[in-house]
């Protein structure tokens, strides 16, 4: 079965709330003019956390909405098997396959050979290194840059820093592009230390990093924390530490817990840069749905990212993940992957 429960009830659901341009099979191309005849696969390296549930959401109603059966494959950080499920994937004869985050070469054989079996791929946050692939991303320099650009603006060109960063995580790498530039460009920063891991659970792992180099650091004011489970890690330690009031934490993508984080009465996490994840999710799947329909997404499909500071969601009492929607517009639905004929989920 291709179809789980789960996502049978996702898509009754999305049925008898209505869709956004609601497409009848009929006027699909193929093959999805034949409901429930074409078969995905989501191949996830990363799934801990806020954000890969609410991507793997987005995912699920996509592909409801467009009426393909979905199985996902969760590797939980192992690279080798990762590639396997790909494997495991390209032998169920599925007709289009999701690639979520993973290690270049561990990813990059098995990308390719799901191509040479002639499925269509597209890749989330990992570089395969494949033209025939699409690559998803939330312009995650833009994450980083948007940030730190924050940081300045708070902070002025003069602090000393942490940095969380985990080398060889494409989107990560990215994000560490940012970094590096404002660094070369603001002399008066100091990069303290680096540090971080991505073993699960990821914040409670970066929070026993932090405690550490907090201690041995006590002129950290700022710290650079470009990714969710990093930014809550940190925020522990600090929390911990006694120096809300003398450290600030950016970081980047957000969640309702995030909201709820940042939100706390002298917290130091200040501010992130983020796309709505479920929309990333619908993204891929609408990426994906594009080139088994014939039709070219283009070789980097980018979904814009928005600066959300703690300031914001204080003077909008943003509580969740739906008021954030509510505020902020393109939080609802990036106008990415589209087509007429692609029915999108309700909201």
């Amino acid at each position: 079965m291709f179809i789980s429960t789960l996502q049978k009830a996702v898509a009754a659901a999305t049925l008898s709330a209505g869709l956004i341009g609601t497409t009848n099979a009929a006027d699909m191309p193929a093959p999805f003019d034949n409901p429930g005849e074409v078969k995905i696969a989501l191949v996830r390296y990363l799934s801990t956390g806020d954000f890969f549930q609410s991507y793997l959401g987005g995912v699920e109603s996509q592909a409801a909405a467009i009426g393909v059966d979905l199985r996902v494959f969760d590797s939980r950080q192992d690279a080798a098997l990762q590639a396997d499920m790909v494997d495991q994937a390209i032998a169920l004869g599925v007709d289009g396959i999701i690639i979520q985050h993973g290690l270049t070469e561990s990813m990059k054989d098995a990308a390719q050979r799901a191509v040479d079996a002639g499925i269509k791929v597209v890749a989330f946050d990992v570089n395969v290194e494949n033209d025939a692939i699409p690559q998803v991303e939330q312009s995650d320099y833009l994450l980083g840059k948007m940030a730190l650009d924050q940081a300045l603006e708070d902070n002025g060109n003069s602090f000393t820093a942490g940095y969380v960063y985990v080398p060889g995580i494409a989107p990560l790498d990215r994000r560490d592009v940012a970094w590096q530039e404002v660094k070369d460009a603001n002399p008066g920063i100091t990069e303290a230390a680096m540090f971080g891991t991505l073993d699960n659970p990821i914040a409670n792992s970066v929070a026993n990093q932090a405690r550490s180099v907090l201690q041995a650091n006590p002129n950290i004011n700022v710290v650079f924390a470009p990714y969710d489970e990093f930014a809550k890690g940190v925020k522990i330690a600090v929390d911990e530490a006694g120096l809300t009031d003398d450290i600030d934490i950016y970081s980047a993508d957000v969640s309702t817990a995030d909201i709820s984080a940042m939100r706390e009465p002298g917290s130091a996490w200040v501010a992130t840069v983020a796309t709505n994840p479920a929309v990333v999710g619908e993204v891929s799947v609408r990426s994906l749905a594009l080139m088994l329909a014939g039709e070219d997404p283009g070789a980097n499909v980018i979904v814009p990212p928005t600066l959300i500071t703690q300031s914001f969601l204080n003077e909008n009492d943003i509580k969740n993940m739906e008021d954030l929607g509510e505020k902020m517009p393109q939080f609802q639905h990036a106008d990415v992957a589209v087509a007429d004929w692609i029915p999108l989920p309700a909201r």
